[in-house]
């Protein structure tokens, strides 16, 4: 089944169960997939949408920064809560070793040895993790790794 098919399957289960923030956070989600189908005129590809869904979870993790600021902790929880539901249309995440390992490999391919070499690392590296990893948690292992 398809993403698409399955947001559409999990949205008419929400609203079934009058579930407000998961059919919020689905109706949110398909409007974003939508706004990028009609404004670049295809079909988007799973790729895409998962590509779409890392980047709403990234909006909202800043979000949750600027609600913590706020002292919005109602905010806060909610946010945490559309969170949780995104995650479960993304594939499984990797573990920050096997990151690491990825992050090794790249390392190795481009002979990278300094902070210079950055781009190109996190290029290869964000290619193969693609909505797998946190990209701020993958820049922070390519520094680590390359500041030794």
């Amino acid at each position: 089944m398809s993403l698409a098919n399955k947001l559409t399957d999990d949205l008419k289960d929400a609203m079934r169960s009058k579930d407000k923030v998961r059919k919020s956070v689905i109706i949110m989600l398909r409007a974003a997939i939508k706004q990028i189908e009609v404004d670049e005129r295809r079909a988007l590809s799973e790729e895409d949408v998962i590509e779409i869904i890392a980047k709403q979870i990234k909006q909202k993790k800043s979000a949750i920064d600027e609600f913590s600021k706020g002292g919005r902790e109602d905010l806060v929880d909610l946010t945490k809560t559309e969170i949780d539901m995104l995650m479960t249309y993304l594939p499984e995440q990797l573990s920050e070793e096997a990151i690491v390992e990825i992050i090794a490999q790249a390392i190795e391919t481009t002979s990278a040895t300094t902070m210079k070499d950055m781009g190109k690392v996190m290029g290869i590296v964000s290619e193969s993790t693609k909505g797998k990893a946190d990209g701020k948690l993958i820049a922070d292992l390519v520094k680590k790794s390359l500041s030794k």
